[in-house]
Order: structure tokens, then C-alpha cells, then sequence
């Protein structure tokens, strides 16, 4: 269905046709019968595909990345097409517009994506009142959590920690989001020092609550190796659960579009099919020289099964897809599930 619907979508603003894809699934389970056999034939279960890592219970490995559902308004209808965890945000305590619009751009010559989207978001206030109104509470979500664009880095530490105390009962993990390239001086926060202090306030305040919940670092795809080793240190000596590796990347190298389209695009993080290898990269890294307890949740250029297993391959323990799902549609996530229930018998 997906493939012929595809060049209708992709003749649409991106973002347009992200809202326009997302109305269609809902309508689609408004029709009886037909809507319910074409769901069901998306998704795939098998015990093989359990895993549980930081305390939680994962039907299966596949998660959606955030950015998909910045706001919690579309957790419920992702989670029929099998995904076995879904992320929500980028939430920061205020809401914001994000960066002008065009911010989302298509490189279909790469299937790849280029986005500056600034994280636009309602707020977490608006986001907390759909989580506590859910009508599926067995769905595992994590809550990706950044700060507002007008908030000054030296001051950061305050939007994290507000985010974090309104999702804390209300989210099964958390994602601290310093690697988006879209938010002026947000990635400054990934240096060992601001990043060190940031982690260990949310771990104090987790340390109140009578359950704390498993707190996650996402990081660029365009840190060195020595950034790589700060954050390892970081990772042992927070405590923090482990990261999720990567986020999307500025370097525009070894594209098929055209310079002159990457130039008219301008500025904005890169995913897809680009991001692949150095995610592998920077994931295999990470797990050669990680402790042992702590986990990888690998994203990035994740279009096929055969991507997906790389990743594991690579040292991931579970993984997302968002953009590989714009170019290979919902059964990505079915394949991507057969593939490794097949592969790890």
C-alpha cells in the first residue's frame, strides 16, 4: 500500500506529508475489517524478540527514534505498526515555534533527510496531559528532553531538570537531547564539564523518587574519539544507563544531490541512509570500550533489515528507525523483526 501511495506523499512538503501520513493510519483503523487486516499484516511478534534491559520489558528491539512525535500526540497509532518502544519529544518546559519554515527537506537521490526543525513542541506541560490521558498504558516510552531555545547554556541545566520532574511518572526512560544541531550553542553542552554537571543534577533528583527511572545520553555522530572516550568517562562515572548513538550529523560528505541543492537547503541535520556507516562507526566504538552493564540503543541510517542488523552486529542492544521509515514505509519495522528473530535463533 505504502508503495503506491509513496509518489503522492513525496509530491507534498515533508512536513506536510508527515501530518498527511499520520491522518491516514487513522483513518485506516476506522475502517472495519480492512483497516485491521492491513495493520495486522505490519506487525510480527515472537518470544525470541523479547529483550530486557534497564529494568524494562521490551516486546522487541525496534523502537521509533524521537522527532517522529515531539508532542505525544501519536504514540497510540506508531504502536500498531509494531514497534516495540516508541520516543517522544524533543520536549522542552516552554513551547516554541522552532525555526522557520521550509525546515524539512528530502534528498531522495540518497534517502536521506535534512532537518532544522529547532525543537518545535508544545510544551511539557501539554505533553504530560496526553500521557496522563492515554488510553494504552502497556506502551514503553521514553521521553527525549532538551531546553528552550531563549535559555542560555549556563542556565540549561534548569530546563532539563523541570522536563524531568514533570515526565518522571509518567515515562518508562529518559533521553537527555544535547546533540541536536539545530538549537544554537546546544551541542557546547556536550563538553565533558556543563555535560558532567547536567547528568549528575538529574541523577540526584532521580535518586528522590521511591523508583528512578533509567536516564539515556544522545549524542552526534560528529564527535572525535576523544569526545567519544569523555563520554564514556561520563557514562561510568554519572551512572547514567548508557546513550543512544546517533543523532543526526552536519557533514554533508559523499552525497548524490547535487552541491548546488545542498547549498539552496542551507544549514539543518542530516539523516537517513548518509548517517549509516559512521552511526555503525561510532556505535562499534562505543561498545569495544563500554562497561558491560550499560546499553547502546543504535539509530542512523537504519532503511533495511540488513541495516538494522549491522547495528546489532556493531554492539547495539535495541534500536530506532524514523527516516528509513519515510523511504521503506511501515513494513520496514516487520522485516527489521523477522530479520533478527531469524538471525538470533
Amino acid at each position: 500500500m505504502y508503495k503506491l501511495l509513496k509518489p503522492f506523499v513525496f509530491l507534498l512538503d515533508p512536513e506536510k506529508a508527515h501530518h498527511l501520513t499520520i491522518s491516514m493510519l487513522r483513518l485506516l483503523k476506522k475502517i472495519p475489517l480492512l483497516g485491521s487486516l492491513v495493520i495486522k499484516s505490519w506487525q510480527y511478534e515472537n518470544p525470541l524478540l523479547h529483550r530486557k534491559f534497564m529494568g524494562l520489558d521490551f516486546p522487541n528491539p525496534v523502537g521509533l527514534a524521537a522527532g517522529f512525535d515531539k508532542d505525544g500526540k501519536y504514540f497510540e497509532d506508531m504502536c500498531e505498526l509494531g514497534f516495540g518502544f516508541i520516543e517522544i519529544g524533543t520536549v522542552t518546559p516552554v513551547g516554541q515555534a522552532g525555526n522557520p519554515k521550509q525546515r524539512l527537506f528530502r534528498l531522495i537521490e540518497d534517502r536521506g533527510i535534512i532537518n532544522r526543525m529547532g525543537f518545535n513542541n508544545e510544551g511539557v506541560e501539554a505533553m504530560v496531559h496526553r500521557l496522563r490521558n492515554r488510553k494504552n498504558k502497556n506502551i514503553l516510552i521514553g521521553g527525549n528532553i532538551g531546553k528552550n531555545k531563549i535559555t542560555p547554556n549556563d542556565k540549561a541545566a534548569q530546563d532539563y531538570l523541570k522536563c524531568f520532574e514533570a515526565l518522571h511518572d509518567l515515562v518508562d526512560y529518559f533521553v537527555v537531547n544535547v546533540s541536536s544541531p539545530n538549537t544554537p550553542n546546544l551541542r557546547d553542552l556536550q563538553d565533558k564539564e556543563p555535560l558532567t554537571a547536567l547528568l549528575n543534577l538529574l541523577q540526584e533528583k532521580n535518586e528522590t523518587y521511591p523508583s528512578r527511572k533509567p536516564i539515556l545520553l544522545k549524542i552526534a555522530p560528529d564527535l572525535t574519539n576523544e569526545q567519544l572516550d569523555d563520554i564514556l568517562d561520563l557514562v561510568k562515572d554519572t551512572n547514567i544507563e548508557g546513550v543512544i548513538s546517533t543523532n543526526t550529523t552536519i557533514s554533508r560528505d559523499g552525497l548524490k544531490t547535487s552541491t548546488t541543492r545542498i547549498k539552496e537547503i542551507g544549514n539543518g541535520g542530516l539523516s537517513g541512509a548518509p548517517l549509516k556507516d559512521r552511526a555503525t562507526e561510532v556505535i562499534r566504538y562505543l561498545s569495544q570500550r563500554m562497561h558491560s552493564d550499560k546499553i547502546i540503543i543504535g539509530v542512523g541510517g537504519i532503511c533495511s533489515a540488513e541495516d538494522a542488523i549491522e547495528k546489532i552486529e556493531a554492539g547495539a542492544h535495541l534500536i530506532q528507525v524514523y527516516s528509513g521509515l519515510v523511504y521503506a514505509g511501515p513494513t520496514l519495522i516487520k522485516d527489521i523483526n523477522k530479520a533478527i528473530a531469524a538471525k538470533y535463533t
